[in-house]
């Protein structure tokens, strides 16, 4: 296939999974989708290698793969078939991230390849409203769903969605987002048919496997410019619950020709809280963090994965097993994983690598009974803060970075949808970190509740700042409080669960990036 041609199937490829992601966000319930567009779709295929993706969430497409790949050991889709996954030690990430798949089948039968999406929904159940508690097991965290068919040739299947939705706290809002998926994929499958009917020579198999050599190669070349070598570097989550100790994340990143092997023996042992990482959401991180070395606009695929290893002690932070809680690791840990490599290879690209960035998601979720509107109400959100500055600019203010890749909830969308007013929404001005170049700043929200709810923060980068580099001042730390209608200031660390009653406020304040290089010194 010539260059022009190839160029042509990698753009169609990308708008395939780029419509699913529309389509799904404009016919979704929950804000946490259609605004934030907390989801990621995807192209793979007949052998369930990635061939395409939007551009989504790093953490939901370099793991994606898992979820194909556990449904395809369980099922052979049929056309017309929809099998779902949840279960964190089967392919998924975290229970609210459920992943939906499709077979795309030719009018002979013939497989052509899957798409997929997966979204996080606002409540799967367990032990606290929307779904990211203080868990210490994973059974409290929710539903699980292993790889499960949930339309079969074309028709819901009744017993899974009625036991799925007897099991959330908004059966209907979580009822409408798994049909938007379901919708998304139908939306896939004809533009991949379609797609499929105009690649007379070669056909579609071989010009996909042709587009992911053209990515190996491509990554390859990227991995030969980086000097061969060992390249250490650790780091540490606040903690994994309210008063507990530091988790350690240690990597050796080994470079040797076009192949990179990321090894993080020596981190943690898993935890008997919520930031436990599931093996899928470390190699996602790692490979997010070779992708960001690709000079050029390179269509990531599985070719990209080919050169990199990725090496983890089962029952560790960073590759946990059952019944292990994960809920936070894909949003929490799989941030500090980014930092860690990244710091790593700045030792390799000192001139390439920015500071590290916020370093948390700021996970927010909470629920109760709205009693005005006589329904349940239920909010999970995550706040943008300080990037990272780089060696020729400054971070962004405000933004999701690294492994998120969504948008700040409006406010005029929270007071729609919850018993809840946004008294403050501002940029904390000045939490980037200085240097020749300034770390972005971070956010500030606070919600005043008009009626009594649970909630949850799991947050990170509370106590230990995200680092400047090459002489930088390291990004300020965040804040988590509660101002009590009765005047009274309740201060919590990076995780903290609580009850909310009307007039009391829950403040969230966001990191700021780290800043780069020694203030007032010229580039090199």
């Amino acid at each position: 296939m010539d260059a022009i041609s190839l160029g042509v199937l990698r753009h169609r490829m990308e708008a395939i999974a780029e419509e699913m992601g529309v389509a799904l966000q404009r016919s979704s319930s929950a804000p946490n989708i259609k605004e934030r567009r907390d989801y990621s779709c995807a192209v793979f295929d007949a052998d369930g290698r990635l061939a395409a993706q939007g551009a989504h969430m790093p953490v939901h497409l370099g793991s994606m793969y898992a979820s194909v790949a556990a449904i395809m050991a369980r099922f052979r889709l049929e056309p017309g078939d929809v099998a779902a996954v949840n279960d964190p030690f089967q392919g998924g990430t975290h229970l609210p991230d459920i992943t939906l798949v499709a077979g795309v089948y030719h009018d002979g039968g013939r497989c052509i390849g899957y798409v997929a999406t997966r979204a996080h929904h606002v409540d799967v159940g367990g032990m606290s409203p929307g779904s990211m508690p203080l868990a210490t097991e994973i059974y409290q965290e929710g539903q699980i769903i292993p790889p499960m068919l949930l339309v079969r040739g074309g028709v819901w299947e009744e017993g899974p969605i009625v036991l799925l939705a007897a099991n959330v706290r908004a059966p209907s809002i979580f009822l409408g987002d798994l049909r938007a998926q379901a919708a998304s994929l139908e939306i896939g499958r004809r533009r991949l048919l379609a797609l499929e009917a105009e690649q007379s020579s070669p056909g579609l198999a071989d010009a996909m496997d042709e587009l992911m050599a053209y990515s190996e190669r491509a990554t390859r070349d990227a991995i030969r410019r980086v000097a061969d070598g060992v390249y250490a570097a650790a780091d540490e989550l606040d903690d994994m619950l309210p008063g507990g100790e530091p988790v350690h994340i240690a990597v050796r990143i080994t470079v040797r020709g076009d192949e990179v092997t990321a090894d993080f023996t020596g981190s943690a042992p898993q935890q008997p809280g919520p930031l436990n990482a599931v093996l899928p959401v470390t190699r996602s991180a790692v490979y997010y963090c070779i992708r960001c070395l690709l000079a050029d606009p390179v269509p990531v695929n599985d070719g990209c994965f080919r050169p990199v290893k990725v090496l983890a002690p089962a029952g560790s932070v960073v590759n946990a097993v059952p019944p292990a809680a994960v809920s936070g690791g894909n949003v929490e840990t799989s941030q500090r994983i980014t930092d860690v490599v990244l710091r790593a290879l700045s030792q390799a690209l000192p001139d390439r690598i920015p500071a590290a960035g916020q370093g948390t998601m700021n996970n927010v979720t909470f629920g109760g009974w709205d009693s005005a509107h006589q329904r349940p109400f239920v909010w999970y959100e995550t706040l943008g803060g300080g990037m990272g500055a780089g060696p020729n600019a400054d971070g962004l203010t405000g933004v999701h970075v690294h492994m998120s890749n969504t948008r700040n909830t409006p406010i005029e969308s929270i007071e729609t949808e919850l018993p809840v007013r946004i008294v403050r929404y501002a940029i904390r001005r000045g939490t980037g970190g200085n240097g020749r170049t300034t770390g972005g700043d971070g956010l500030e929200r606070v919600y005043e509740f008009l009626q009594p709810a649970e909630g949850t923060v799991i947050s990170e980068r509370r106590t230990r700042r995200p680092w400047g580099l090459a002489g930088g001042d390291d990004g300020a730390s965040g804040e988590n409080q509660i101002e009590r209608a009765d005047g009274r200031v309740e201060t919590y660390g990076s995780k903290a669960a609580f009850s909310l009653l009307p007039g009391d406020r829950l403040v969230v304040r966001t990191p700021g990036g780290g800043g780069w290089g020694k203030p007032g010194a010229e580039p090199s």
